[in-house]
């Protein structure tokens, strides 16, 4: 599965309208402004949504998005997916194919690591860890990972 920047927008707005639109839709300008991202950005990653069905669309005045399903159920491996290539692709100007070589098996075992972390972590458990200030995903320091640099995520 691509972690790519798009993918990380998508997540940033889908927790966004999670938590702004109980009472009545929350409008992409709004999370445009809360969230600091392009108006017309958003609008192109809500087609991909709204179509995955992950969220729904209103019209006219206190119109805007909402999630199809309860943010319990919506994980964000979904996210991903509805907004990136499901093909999975190389990029344009990239020849390689990392599915085959000497470290092939490494790519594979990590694109399917990723998969699983992301498939089992859902929007509720975010919006939650966000609300009670902890997280189970905490920075592991350089010294006790054994990196050079800022460390790892665990």
């Amino acid at each position: 599965m691509r972690v790519s920047s798009k993918g990380r927008y998508a997540v940033v707005a889908m927790l966004d309208v999670a938590q702004n639109s109980t009472i009545r839709p929350a409008s992409l300008a709004d999370v445009a402004s809360r969230q600091k991202i392009s108006l017309s950005y958003l609008e192109q990653l809500f087609a991909h949504l709204r179509r995955a069905g992950l969220v729904g669309a209103s019209r006219g005045p206190g119109g805007g998005y909402r999630l199809q399903r309860p943010a319990a159920e919506i994980s964000v491996a979904d996210v991903f997916q509805a907004v990136e290539d499901i093909a999975n692709t190389p990029s344009e100007g990239s020849s390689r194919d990392w599915s085959e070589g000497p470290a092939a098996d490494l790519w594979t075992a990590l694109d399917e690591h990723i998969s699983r972390f992301l498939g089992k972590t859902s929007l509720a458990e975010l919006i939650a860890q966000e609300a009670n200030g902890t997280s189970a995903f905490r920075t592991i320091p350089a010294a006790r990972s054994g990196l050079s640099g800022a460390g790892k995520v665990a």
